[in-house]
């Protein structure tokens, strides 16, 4: 069965979505983040690699596990994409990168023992794994924005004291905190 040949090669097929996913980092980083020898020296990296173990590790668990049971380990890896500089299609693309890592590693298995319907049928978790990895993405950069705009309402409000108090101008020109319902236009 594909699952047995998928548990017997998983350090392999780690290895190589690790590798595919940091292909999708500029090289210095791609550097860095390979080095996984030390969790201290190099947290994103290992993050990452437990994250990925932990996916891979439900996958072969079961068929139909739980989507929430995935959460943490999608969560672990997406969180540090989402702040980085990707596109979303490149933030989650790792998830699809474990299909070309599968497929690299046990290929000539997978064709000598007719495994095809029973990977179509792995694909298709990977796949639905990619919908809430974008979910997670989306979500990421909800809260990303919404701590950005409440940094540039502070610093805007801060600035507005200042200009009140330098120029003596009343202090219901500036904005309130009623959501702007009492303030002079």
């Amino acid at each position: 069965m594909l699952d047995d040949l998928l548990a017997k090669n998983r350090t392999a097929i780690l290895q190589r979505w690790f590798k595919l996913t940091l292909d999708s980092y500029p090289t210095d980083s791609r550097k860095f983040l390979n080095s996984l020898n030390n969790r201290f020296a190099n947290p994103v990296g290992a993050s990452i690699m437990e994250g990925m173990e932990g996916i891979y590790d439900l996958l072969l668990k079961s068929v139909v596990a739980d989507s929430a049971e995935y959460v943490p380990f999608l969560d672990e890896i997406v969180r540090i994409r989402a702040v980085q500089d990707f596109s979303p299609a490149n933030a989650v693309g790792f998830v699809f990168a474990l299909k070309e890592a599968v497929r690299e590693v046990l290929d000539s298995e997978i064709r000598e023992n007719r495994y095809l319907e029973q990977l179509l049928a792995f694909e298709s978790r990977i796949d639905r794994l990619a919908l809430l990895a974008f979910n997670i993405y989306m979500q990421c950069r909800e809260r990303l924005f919404e701590i950005r705009a409440t940094e540039i309402r502070n610093r805007t409000s801060r600035i507005l004291e200042r200009a009140c108090q330098k120029y003596g101008m009343p202090q219901e020109w500036m904005a309130p905190e009623d959501g702007g319902k009492n303030s002079a236009t």
